[in-house]
């Protein structure tokens, strides 16, 4: 499948990018991407089986009603996760992928080509009212449109300029009771978010232990843990306001709070995902 190596591999040729640097650049089935090192050394053919990976992804990774629009958002991330993602830490990894997945859900299908600046201001706009998640979805989405520049999908990042919520106060916003009000009639019972919220207010537990929390520690009228923390044993009486909550979901999960995948919340993803 390879050329001989006096040159690049297949879907590769030499270009310049948008600093001026001759470098590699992968092109095939709608992914397009820059190789960093030097052409058949080992890390660069980890890189070039990342790219055929992204392509083989954009090909056959599919819903049973649609496929990926090349151009949209949704090939732009795709092509970011098989590349300059895989160098991130897996930490940030989880946090990212869980911040842009979000993004992804709302405005995949769109074309990359059309986002301009006033569309990135609506979208941050949106979280206003929890501007720490607003911030973070900023900074991935400066990330992720750069690398869009990279490949020339867009000439410029429209995230660019867009600017940062203050945090005022220095420390975390405590809601009021109105802001619990209107939440609870935005969510109501049987939503996640609303189970959230009624174990975070009612049993004024860390993230960290909220997110482990499940039908094994309900005992009785109560609610047993031992701190991940402190190593603290507790039993939290249980409120009627919580009962309600917990009444009103299924038990069949282990684990009250579960991701869009099924599976448990890491504390950072909790934080994303939550106002």
């Amino acid at each position: 499948m390879l050329k001989t190596r006096s040159g690049p591999p297949n879907y590769c040729c030499w270009n310049v990018d948008r600093h001026g640097k001759r470098r590699v650049r992968f092109r095939k089935g709608g992914i397009s991407t820059y190789l960093s090192g030097i052409p058949w050394s080992e890390d660069f053919m980890r890189q070039y089986a990342a790219a055929l990976e992204g392509v083989k992804l954009a090909t056959n990774n599919v819903d049973a009603n649609s496929r990926t629009i090349p151009g949209s958002l949704n090939a732009l991330i795709v092509s970011w996760y098989r590349t300059d993602f895989r160098m991130l830490k897996p930490s940030t990894q989880r946090l990212w992928r869980n911040i842009i997945e979000r993004f992804r859900s709302e405005h995949g299908d769109k074309p990359v080509a059309r986002l301009q600046r006033k569309h990135v201001k609506d979208i941050i706009g949106a979280k206003a009212a929890t501007p720490h998640a607003a911030n973070n979805l900023l900074k991935v989405l400066r990330v992720l449109l750069n690398y869009a520049v990279d490949i020339e999908m867009i000439k410029s990042n429209p995230a660019i300029g867009v600017k940062r919520y203050k945090n005022y106060g220095g420390g975390f916003h405590i809601w009021a009771e109105d802001e619990i009000t209107r939440f609870e009639q935005r969510h109501p019972l049987g939503t996640k978010a609303r189970l959230a919220l009624a174990l975070l207010l009612y049993t004024a537990q860390r993230r960290s232990d909220v997110i482990r929390f499940g039908w094994q520690h309900v005992q009785g009228d109560a609610i047993a843990l031992r701190q991940q923390k402190t190593d603290t044993p507790l039993l939290i009486p249980m409120h009627p306001e919580l009962a309600t909550a917990l009444a009103a979901i299924p038990k069949t999960n282990m684990t009250f709070l579960l991701t869009a995948r099924g599976k448990p919340f890491t504390p950072e993803g909790f934080s994303n995902w939550f106002p």
